[in-house]
């Protein structure tokens, strides 16, 4: 097997960047650095991450949470902040898929299964993620098609994405926006392109797999057909 698929399905990370720590040398086989690419016996290998020893797991754990503003999606943070990981109770080695910016909420899944991980960070699978964007002020017409035609930022054109607008309160302008490429920050940075800010951003679907009424900071099992979406099964 080879090594970032035996780190991906121990839970570490994805395999891109399970082949950045391998060459950040923080994984060891038999003693030695390893290096990306290299071959393992799950059997046989001693493989350790930080000096810790590294397992597959006896069983697969998927989650799906309801992340709030101002937790981080990562296990530890330098920076001392909480993290989503504060918010659920397991013995399982999981990681988070389907990253969410300190200040944005909604749907991230929670997993130690690296191969369902792989499947939805892939960008061959172009997985649908759908925002509510609520933003100060009345949107006009003309700024929606901007958005959905691709903004301009620092002379590159953005992807294309779905926009729809869902209502306005005499005071904020609450919008569905439908992406499929998931560059970093990318939702953020298309309104910054057109002058407007955002009040709240959450993420209400991945795929198929809607937040629905999971509360703020819960998590709850996926169930067999949102698991089977995403591993080709469905």
């Amino acid at each position: 097997m080879r090594l970032n698929k035996f780190l991906s399905a121990c839970g570490v990370a994805s395999r891109r960047k399970c082949d950045e720590i391998i060459q950040n040398g923080q994984v060891f086989v038999n003693g030695k650095v390893a290096s990306v690419g290299q071959e393992v016996n799950q059997k046989k290998d001693v493989v350790t991450l930080d000096g810790a020893r590294l397992k597959l797991p006896s069983e697969f754990v998927y989650l799906k949470l309801h992340k709030p503003k101002g937790y981080a999606c990562t296990a530890s943070d330098e920076r001392g902040r909480k993290t989503i990981f504060d918010l659920v109770e397991t013995d399982a080695r999981l990681f988070s898929v389907g990253r969410l910016d300190y200040n944005t909420e909604g749907l991230i899944f929670l997993t130690n299964d690296g191969e369902f991980a792989n499947k939805i960070a892939h960008p061959h699978f172009h997985f649908e993620k759908e925002y509510q964007v609520t933003v100060e002020g009345e949107m006009k017409e003309s700024e929606l098609a901007v958005l959905r035609n691709g903004v301009v930022e620092n002379g590159v054109k953005m992807p294309k994405t779905k926009v729809k607008f869902l209502s306005y309160d005499g005071k904020n302008t609450k919008l569905s926006v439908v992406i499929d490429e998931g560059q970093n920050h990318q939702v953020r940075r298309m309104f910054d392109c057109i002058g407007r800010t955002i009040v709240l951003l959450k993420r209400v679907r991945i795929g198929q797999v809607r937040l629905g009424g999971l509360a703020r900071g819960k998590a709850k099992p996926m169930t067999a057909e949102e698991i089977a979406f995403f591993m080709g099964e469905k």
